[in-house]
């Protein structure tokens, strides 16, 4: 008997263990509004697996993978649905894609689509083919050529069920406020499919890039479409250095939007972060252990790319990881995933909200009080509302 009384001990403690790993403690912004603008929005939340096929393009061989004939996007669909009794608006709502980085899965956003959801936005993610963890032949940076195509035929297979009677994305979404979004390679993805006048997808109305690649990318590649921007990113990224792509951002596109947080690594936006590296000094270290073979095998992953017309140049890969095994104590995975989520709700809510009084809140609070509140945040802004005639 004392036996099994140590043994269900031993049992309760493990769970008890596993519930806090796994549920780190929410973190919480500073200043009374961006307390309030952080609450779970009144929308209940619906989880849906999404699935489809393009039979119109191909995977591409890929180290022992013989590639395929099809391109396969698998991932999940957040929608909202309204709570009885709250009086909410229901369906048309503004519809985001969310793009993963690489080695990584369409779960890593999922805190963002979440929150976004319970505000009333539709949101899917899907697994890139050939960039996304568990890729045949293993991931492949080259392939993000092909990312932007993936997001346009994700957006044409959403709004086609929109257009369906009888589907349960009937009139859900409002086809003229469709957004983008990603991490990483993600980000990358994002930046392309709205500014590459080779891949770009006009029906994209406002993009945010979360530490987003953008070295390679000019004045130029920005000029081709007047689409608001907002890139975020921490200034001590040892993956994709701050310096040479997040903060020259507002000189290329003057319009643009620039949230830097200091401190935030690269890999503490990914959503698993706040579990895995919760305790860790800098989740970086790991990013860069895991990624540098896999980065290594190809030096120029993004040669197809080039192309001075469309404003896109070679560049070198500089300041990539550097002495990664002595990195300073970096922010807390859960406390910039918080400021990327208000930073990005606040600034598609300042184009998106149909209420004209809430979106120059939004847009007052993004470029202004956001930071007041949060010293760790700074915001540079140009008139990104603007290219909406905001």
């Amino acid at each position: 008997m004392r036996f099994l009384g140590w043994g269900v001990l031993v049992i309760v403690l493990l769970a008890i263990t596993l519930v806090v790993l796994l549920n780190p403690p929410a973190s919480v912004p500073e200043g009374a509004v961006s307390q309030k603008i952080y609450q779970p929005g009144p929308y209940g939340v619906q989880l849906e697996i999404f699935s489809v096929k393009d039979k119109q393009r191909n995977t591409p061989l890929n180290g022992s993978y013989a590639g395929s004939p099809v391109r396969e996007l698998s991932g999940k669909l957040w929608r909202p649905y309204a709570k009885a009794g709250k009086g909410l608006q229901e369906g048309n709502y503004p519809f985001v894609v969310y793009n993963h980085g690489f080695m990584s899965m369409h779960q890593e956003g999922a805190y963002l689509a979440e929150f976004l959801a319970s505000h009333g936005y539709v949101v899917v993610a899907v697994d890139f083919p050939l960039t996304n963890y568990f890729a045949p032949g293993g991931p492949n940076l080259a392939d993000v050529i092909n990312q932007p195509g993936d997001v346009k035929f994700v957006i044409d297979r959403v709004l086609e069920r929109n257009r369906k009677a009888k589907d349960s994305l009937y009139q859900q979404v409002d086809e003229n406020r469709i957004g983008v979004m990603g991490l990483s390679l993600g980000g990358m993805t994002t930046e392309l499919v709205t500014f590459d006048p080779r891949m770009k997808d006009n029906r994209i109305r406002a993009a945010v890039s979360i530490a987003g690649p953008a070295r390679m990318f000019t004045e130029k590649f920005f000029s081709f479409v007047n689409v608001p921007f907002m890139m975020i990113a921490g200034d001590s990224d040892a993956i994709v250095p701050y310096l040479y792509n997040a903060k020259p951002i507002r000189e290329k596109d003057p319009g643009s939007v620039l949230v830097t947080i200091k401190g935030a690594s690269h890999a503490g936006f990914a959503g698993i972060s706040a579990i895995l590296f919760r305790w860790a000094n800098n989740p970086d270290r790991f990013g860069c252990s895991s990624m540098k073979g896999k980065v290594e095998r190809n030096d120029t992953p993004f040669a197809a790319l080039i192309d001075e017309k469309a404003g896109v140049i070679a560049s070198e890969r500089q300041g990539y990881c550097v002495d990664y095994k002595h990195l300073p104590r970096a922010m807390r995975p859960a406390q910039q995933q918080m400021l990327a989520t208000l930073a990005t709700y606040s600034f598609f809510e300042s184009l998106f909200n149909t209420d004209a009084t809430q979106r120059l809140m939004f847009a007052t609070y993004l470029q202004q009080t956001f930071a007041n509140e949060n010293k760790v945040v700074s915001v540079e802004a140009g008139n990104y509302r603007a290219a909406l005639k905001l």
